[in-house]
């Protein structure tokens, strides 16, 4: 199959790039950066480098494709944050229906189903009611839980007060997920032949925010790291602090809050919560425990 991957070489676009051309398929991989088109080329990979902003370019990468892998970059500037993410989605949708793709997989979240309380998935809500009005293309909407690299950006917290929080209680559970599960996950579905619009959960575990201390804390030999539920000013306030620019910020705390209320996880957990992904909170620790120390 042909198959367009969207999302350069990062965390879910590089494992599954490999994945398939491992399995023999013709891959083109979508970069703005014209830096990465050696080492697409090098994974075996065609590299089009250009914006998504340009539909043209777009347009044009997707002529004669079977398949396309779709996600909006997660820097869609520091303003109007939700507003550019659903554009890139218009734009996504334009090039598709003018090359005429039959097959859709977007790389959404768990919280999509919501268009309210869930900070920047609310992009994905509207994208997601885009794409299902697109003719004559199938679409699998891959609905992640919280990746687990997030955590990463709680070291500097973890180092300089002892303690990692959000904006929601330590009880409060979870749908996670690691990059290469959904990596696994949209490998599968893009070979697959299907018709129509469906949602399809990606998470790899789901835990109470309390385990994230526990696991997380033992293995950084913290094993006293305690989970901390902050008023949705400190953890305003918190990142603010940490340099985040104040819409990224809000919304963030947006989405904390529809965590805390449950609004974010009530499709999941209506679906049965599936926690289809093998790589547990406990095998993440380790990855993380290497990141601490480096």
């Amino acid at each position: 199959m042909k198959i367009i991957i969207t999302g350069s070489l990062g965390n879910v676009a590089k494992p599954l790039s490999q994945q398939l051309i491992a399995e023999g398929h013709d891959i083109t991989v979508i970069s703005s950066n014209p830096s990465k088109k050696n080492e697409i080329e090098a994974l075996g990979a065609k590299a089009a480098i250009g914006s998504i902003t340009d539909v043209h370019f777009l347009t044009t990468t997707f002529e004669g494709a079977d398949a396309a892998f779709l996600m909006t970059p997660p820097n869609m500037g520091f303003e109007n944050i939700v507003e550019n993410t659903i554009q890139g989605g218009k734009n996504y949708a334009e090039a598709i229906s003018a090359a005429g793709v039959k097959k859709l997989v977007m790389l959404s979240s768990v919280g999509a189903d919501s268009p309210i309380d869930n900070g920047p998935i609310k992009g994905l809500h509207h994208i997601e009611n885009l794409y299902c009005t697109l003719e004559n293309t199938s679409v699998v909407f891959l609905r992640a839980g919280y990746f687990y690299i997030n955590f990463f950006n709680d070291i500097p917290l973890i180092k300089n007060a002892g303690i990692i929080g959000g904006n929601y209680a330590g009880n409060i559970s979870i749908p996670l997920v690691h990059p290469t599960d959904i990596a696994k996950a949209a490998a599968e579905e893009l070979v697959k032949s299907s018709d129509g619009k469906k949602v399809k959960y990606i998470v790899s575990d789901v835990r109470p925010a309390n385990d994230f201390a526990q696991v997380l804390g033992a293995a950084i030999v913290k094993p006293e790291l305690p989970w901390i539920e902050f008023k949705d000013e400190e953890s305003l306030n918190g990142m603010l602090q940490a340099g985040l620019p104040q819409e990224i910020a809000k919304l963030y705390v947006e989405m904390g809050k529809g965590i805390r209320t449950g609004v974010l996880q009530a499709d999941f957990i209506k679906q049965g919560s599936p926690a289809n992904g093998k790589v547990t909170l406990e095998e993440f620790a380790k990855e993380f425990a290497t990141q601490y120390n480096s």
